[in-house]
């Protein structure tokens, strides 16, 4: 029931993935509202059930409000799922914040996390990268990098399958000593802990090919986000108006349109479908609020590829080994 355009193309990309993928999925929301949309289609998939919820939580309310007598809201009930044990991961396109608290509420995080974090997929020179956190923690503490960093890096090597993922914190400079008080702390931390820590990196680097998992703070990570969906948005815009005023390059447009819709779709958040919430006790995906039936279907496939790789386990098993070392 969340997102600009639910429920209808969220409930659209839902059961197309349902009819390409091995999954049994629930819909969570107001039952007329989601019968409606399944009544469109002349048969829905045998493997998607409606679980009824009457309230919706909206985008503009705070999240505080979601965990306070709101257990009938579609964002509730669909995290309840996982936190009874009824499903293995849940997507949401709406209140983000709202999902986050009750995700991390409801299911718990994992022994040994402080902070749960927002990871995203970003395209690099030779295949994908992991930043996190994009969003979920607005003031972090260096310990939390440093959590960040290991989470990360079991994230890439079980769900992107870098066998060696290179971690580094985004920092001002290169050089050790550059960057403010945390990233500071958090480089000893990490140069101190078990992930392959490369040091410092700088903004520039964040599309190249030097480093595999990049940690800072929600605060740093969501600007860095939304600054790279803002440059994709107008460069697509500024190449289709120097093309619509250039009578050779509308001409040649045929000859590159499919080289370069590939290499812009490398930054469309519906090629994604959402971003992942590492270090709760199950898979929580946060899908973009303008996420179509595409975003919603890739959101799905997502969901189903981390659970497959059983990410969440593996996070476990990696900060109980640490808990066992000595001090």
């Amino acid at each position: 029931m969340g997102g600009d355009f639910a429920p209808d193309e969220i409930v659209a990309g839902a059961l197309t993935a349902a009819e390409e993928l091995d999954v049994q999925l629930a819909l969570v929301g107001r039952v007329e509202a989601l019968e409606r949309c399944l009544d469109r289609r002349s048969a829905a998939p045998e493997n998607v059930e409606i679980e009824p919820a009457a309230d919706v939580i909206e985008m503009d309310e705070s999240p505080r409000s979601a965990l306070r007598g709101r257990d009938d809201s579609s964002v509730a009930r669909a995290v309840g799922l996982v936190a009874e044990g009824r499903a293995q991961g849940v997507i949401s396109a709406g209140n983000s914040g709202a999902f986050m608290a009750l995700s991390s509420v409801r299911m718990g995080t994992i022994p040994g996390v402080k902070r749960p974090a927002i990871a995203i997929t970003m395209p690099s020179r030779n295949g994908w990268r992991v930043l996190l956190d994009a969003g979920a923690n607005a003031d972090c503490k260096p310990e939390h990098l440093r959590d960040f960093g290991l989470m990360g890096s079991v994230y890439a090597r079980h769900a992107l399958g870098i066998e060696q993922p290179r971690v580094g914190v985004l920092s001002i400079g290169e050089e050790k000593g550059k960057g403010n008080e945390l990233t500071k702390a958090a480089h000893e931390l990490l140069a101190a802990s078990s992930v392959n820590f490369i040091g410092n990196v700088e903004g520039r680097d964040i599309l190249a090919d030097g480093c595999d998992v990049i940690v800072c703070d929600g605060f740093t990570g969501n600007i860095v986000l939304k600054a790279s969906e803002g440059v994709a948005e107008a460069l697509v815009r500024r190449l289709g108006e120097a093309v619509a005023r250039n009578l050779t390059l509308r001409l040649m447009a045929p000859l590159f349109r499919t080289a370069l819709r590939g290499a812009l779709t490398q930054f469309d958040y519906a090629e994604y479908g959402g971003a992942l919430l590492l270090g709760v006790q199950g898979v929580s995906v946060v899908s973009h609020g303008r996420s179509n039936a595409n975003a919603m279907r890739n959101a799905v496939r997502f969901a189903h590829r981390v659970v497959e790789s059983a990410v969440v386990e593996h996070i476990s098993a990696a900060f109980g080994e640490r808990a066992e070392l000595p001090a």
